[in-house]
């Protein structure tokens, strides 16, 4: 199996060098595997938890690219 977007929500938004960005948590994953793509959500993401300003009857959910993981420092690069 292998990741393919992390699935996140907004769940607000903060100042950031006069600029306003949004704060987002992961609620879970697009996977690929043998038998096509999935979704894995988190058993506790609650989407009436959400901020709703708007009134909307509908939740976004944002994908985005996983972020590369940090390889391990070589001895040589101390």
């Amino acid at each position: 199996m292998e990741k393919i977007f992390d699935v996140a929500v907004k769940v607000g938004t903060y100042e950031k060098d006069g600029e306003t960005k949004g704060r987002y948590e992961n609620v879970g994953a697009v996977m690929e595997g043998e038998n096509g793509k999935f979704i894995l959500l988190k058993r506790t993401f609650n989407p009436a938890g959400v901020p709703n300003e708007d009134n909307r009857d509908k939740v976004i959910l944002s994908l985005f690219k996983p972020k590369e993981k940090e390889k391990p420092k070589e001895e040589d690069d101390w």
